[in-house]
């Protein structure tokens, strides 16, 4: 048996799963309810006292014996009459009160329907809205109310978002674009200043100033890709992602096969209206990082099938914990890979470009280490 304690938390909770507008609709029939029968209550009592005072007032008239025995009879038929009376009203004036009960409930339904439809406008907004769509506003419109001020306060929030993004965005654009430059001119006067032959322990030193080169280059044109895919798609042609996927796994392949690791490919047909220079790099990115996060002798799968895209690779065994850090920028998980290479904004870079496309990106831990990572493609 439930203690009283526990018994009222059971109750808040089952509470707290119905919807607003029921509640609301609910209290709106309870409060007449409770009105009705206090007034009918009041009523009654009232009626019943009246007709008591006057028939109390009425005077016996002094006439003979017979005569003050029918007055008394009188009297009490008339008590009688107005009990049933009374009763009556009591029965039907209650089923006009549980009918008008309904109606006003009904009528409370309706109208928190039509009060809440702004709150109802501004959720839906908040769930349609991300970072491609930020130039989409609520736009209430009515009498200037606190709902009103709710809609147009969510959306200025949307259009202080919007700037931040596009400022963002910018700046990641910009600083690349001002950045790649002098690291070309840096690379060349490398390859001129520092070309054979050297003296002893020189050749060391080009190699590794070279070699930080490139990759401050693979950094700034991840992060051109990243800018451009978080800025949505411009143009769109039909792209076979098969096609591409073929591509992209023959170009990786030399890679996958210096580290042991067996790479198939398994993809049938499928059409869409894309970004074919993104999607490549979608292809590219999901390839390479099962590549560098894979295990000597491992296996890499990539997989296409209806509208779905998997690579599976081998690897240590992951977390669900883990799996959310691995689509942040700049975030790689350990050091067991079989590649150096790579900045951590590989599958950032996937899930924007996915995200564009109208792709979603899941991932979840290989049931003998590894990751599994789907790109589910909305149908056309």
């Amino acid at each position: 048996m439930l203690s009283p304690a526990r018994l009222r938390t059971a109750v808040r909770g089952h509470l707290a799963r119905i919807p607003f507008r029921a509640r609301l609709a609910a209290a709106f029939g309870g409060l007449f309810l409770l009105a009705g029968a206090g007034l009918l209550g009041l009523v009654t009592v009232l009626a019943r006292r009246g007709i008591v005072q006057r028939l109390e007032a009425i005077e016996v008239m002094p006439t003979a014996d017979d005569g003050i025995a029918l007055r008394k009879i009188d009297l009490n038929a008339a008590q009688t009459v107005s009990d049933t009376a009374i009763q009556q009203i009591q029965l039907w004036s209650g089923i006009g009160l549980l009918l008008m009960t309904g109606l006003s409930a009904l009528l409370g339904w309706w109208l928190a329907g039509r009060a809440l439809r702004p709150v109802a406008a501004v959720t839906d907004a908040a769930r349609r809205i991300g970072e491609q769509n930020l130039h989409e506003r609520i736009r209430l419109t009515g009498p200037d109310d606190e709902l009103h001020r709710l809609a147009d306060t969510f959306d200025t929030m949307l259009d202080r978002l919007e700037k931040s993004f596009d400022s963002q965005r910018r700046f990641v654009a910009n600083a690349s674009h001002e950045l790649r430059t002098p690291l070309a001119v840096q690379r060349a006067l490398l390859e001129v200043g520092l070309a054979d032959p050297l003296p002893p322990g020189l050749a060391d030193v080009r190699d590794d100033l070279l070699t930080s080169n490139r990759d401050a280059e693979r950094l700034l044109s991840a992060l051109l890709l990243l800018a451009r895919s978080d800025r949505g798609l411009e143009e769109t042609e039909p792209v076979d992602l098969a096609a591409l996927a073929r591509q992209v796994v023959g170009e990786l392949r030399p890679s996958a096969e210096r580290e042991g690791i067996q790479l198939t490919l398994s993809a049938h047909p499928l059409n869409l209206d894309g970004d074919p220079v993104l999607l490549r790099h979608l292809l590219t990115n999901l390839v390479r990082n099962a590549i560098q996060y894979n295990e000597p002798d491992g296996r890499l799968e990539v997989r296409i099938s209806g509208r779905t895209l998997t690579v599976t690779n081998t690897g240590r065994p992951l977390t669900e914990d883990e799996l959310p850090a691995l689509f942040a920028p700049f975030q790689r998980l350990g050091q067991e890979r079989t590649a150096t290479e790579g900045h951590g904004l590989g599958l950032s870079i996937v899930r924007s470009i996915a995200t564009a496309h109208g792709a979603t990106v899941t991932a979840q831990p290989g049931a003998a280490g590894g990751l599994i990572v789907r790109v589910g493609f909305r149908p056309e």
